[in-house]
């Protein structure tokens, strides 16, 4: 999981592994892929009106936007273990709160950076309103955050138990 503080961020060493092999295939394989279905379609004529090359153009765009990001956060990930199983949020932490104190409002959600945001569980950035209000609290304790509006809301730890996978 990852923890950011400043500039730094936080992996676990499957994390960056992870990581670091989605850089190898968009930064190897996937660039000889992209350019062939460039070259592919240039080969078809007018570019003007060539929707494969122009897709293919996105495409590209996209994934080197995406090897300039992973870099990035690679070059500033530092490898550590995973949160240990305190009852304190942290990042890395599966953690469900009750809204107003009410145990029938309840969410669970991981406390990660957006680089495990998966269709399993729902993600929220520990520099997110919800994730920098509860981060760090105890369950049992109340966390307020701010909402879109500006008003506050109020929550409570119900349970923070790491994540595991």
């Amino acid at each position: 999981m990852t923890q950011t503080s400043e500039n730094v961020t936080w992996l676990t060493q499957e994390a960056y592994d992870q990581l670091k092999a989605e850089l190898e295939y968009l930064s190897g394989p996937a660039r000889v892929e992209i350019a062939k279905k460039i070259e592919a379609a240039r080969e078809e004529g007018d570019l003007r009106e060539n929707g494969g090359y122009h897709a293919a153009k996105e495409e590209q765009g996209k994934q080197e936007l995406r090897v300039r990001q992973l870099t990035q956060l690679l070059q500033q990930a530092k490898v550590g273990e995973a949160p240990a199983d305190t009852g304190v949020v942290a990042p890395g932490m599966v953690v469900t709160i009750a809204f107003d104190g009410d145990p029938d409002d309840t969410v669970t959600f991981l406390l990660a950076s957006r680089e495990y945001a998966s269709a399993d569980i729902e993600t929220y950035s520990p520099q997110s309103p919800l994730g920098s209000g509860v981060n760090g609290k105890k369950v049992g304790q109340d966390a307020e955050y701010e909402l879109p509006n500006g008003r506050t809301a109020s929550v409570r730890i119900l349970e923070a138990k790491p994540y595991q996978g």
